[in-house]
């Protein structure tokens, strides 16, 4: 498995995609200072304390990755399809839920290590930002990162699981496009903020949202053996 899922990596050069994951943490990282000086300016900061910020900066970590997430899917599984180009791999000595399991595992694990990696990232350069522009009083302590790092590793898991959803939209046509789409609706469920309070805080919501994602990794390999992508 590990094999097969270096080959894949090789072969869609997924370096490239680690330099876009680095640009979307350049670019999430200028809106979160672009929004506290505006803020700060008009003396209405959307967060008191680390708390929030750190809150704010996962929600943008998250609905970020859930949709490269699926610009993976679109390239590994379904552009594949859609081209037909998976009838070469199926003619080797591989077994399909093999082949599959592994471009699922790929998008999963690089989800979830994008997520993990650009909160850590993104938190400690916030911590930096403050302590030379004074944003928020005190500074960024033990506690409060304790305090919330399982509840960003339970996050961060949820929804590198979430993220295999658009797959069964995107399989129905062959669609990038519906796949991406898809992905934004997920992204507008668990992502939104109303008032303070989070869809996503709602327990049984990402809880649904991810045993979704695990049927619909599940169905892709079920029955894969059995079709004909001719």
């Amino acid at each position: 498995m590990l094999k097969l899922m270096k080959l894949e990596m090789k072969k869609y050069k997924l370096d490239g995609y680690i330099k876009g994951a680095l640009i979307a943490n350049i670019v999430i990282m200028f809106f979160l200072i672009l929004i506290s000086y505006v803020s700060k300016t008009a003396k209405d900061l959307p967060f008191e304390n680390y708390q929030m910020v750190l809150a704010m900066i996962e929600t943008f970590v998250r609905g970020t990755f859930i949709v490269f997430a699926s610009v993976l899917i679109s390239r590994l599984i379904i552009d594949e399809f859609k081209s037909k180009s998976i009838t070469v791999l199926f003619m080797y000595p591989i077994n399909r839920k093999k082949l599959i399991l592994a471009k699922l595992l790929i998008i999963v694990l690089f989800t979830f290590c994008s997520i993990i990696v650009s909160l850590v990232i993104l938190t400690f350069g916030f911590s930096i930002f403050n302590s030379l522009a004074h944003i928020l009083p005190g500074t960024l302590t033990m506690t409060v990162i304790t305090d919330n790092a399982m509840g960003m590793i339970m996050n961060a898991v949820g929804a590198s699981v979430m993220c295999l959803i658009p797959l069964y939209f995107g399989m129905r046509k062959y669609s990038g496009v519906t796949t991406i789409m898809s992905s934004l609706v997920i992204v507008l469920i668990v992502c939104q903020n109303y008032g303070g309070t989070s869809l996503n805080s709602i327990i049984v919501i990402p809880i649904t949202l991810v045993l979704i994602g695990a049927y619909v990794a599940y169905l892709s390999i079920k029955d894969i053996e059995h079709v004909d992508v001719l």
